[in-house]
């Protein structure tokens, strides 16, 4: 199981969202279809173009809730100042698919930054 995390700035359109997925899907070698779900930090509920995209890819979209984003911080593999600052993480996106792929899992990458959105990848089990 494959989990995309996102994290963003505010107001981030559906476009951006996917550039993001595609990008970080290619440099680990996949394809949107070996993504089983998106994860956001629950702060981002209320981001229309996360949902969107997750509603375009037919993915359940997971809103991680702030504790569950902080047990998963020491297996990231990026540090934001701007993150730790408004989360208390040190990566939105890479805590997000870390903590809805479960405690065994392992991102595939650091994230990837592109435009106003940043998207990790998380395989549930072991490490890509």
């Amino acid at each position: 199981m494959i989990v995309a995390g996102i994290g963003s700035k505010r107001g981030v359109a559906m476009e951006d969202v996917l550039a993001a997925l595609d990008a970080a899907l290619a440099r680990a070698e996949l394809a949107r279809d070996d993504v089983s779900l998106i994860a956001a930090p629950a702060v981002k509920g209320g981001e229309a173009g996360i949902s969107e995209a997750a509603a375009l890819l037919g993915l359940p979209l997971v809103l991680v809730p702030q504790s569950q984003l902080e047990a998963a911080s020491s297996r990231t593999k990026t540090h934001s100042e701007r993150v730790v600052a408004l989360l208390r993480v040190p990566s939105a996106a890479e805590t997000a698919a870390l903590a809805a792929a479960g405690a065994e899992a392992r991102l595939i990458g650091p994230r990837l930054a592109l435009g106003p959105v940043t998207c990790a990848l998380a395989r549930r089990g072991s490490v890509a």
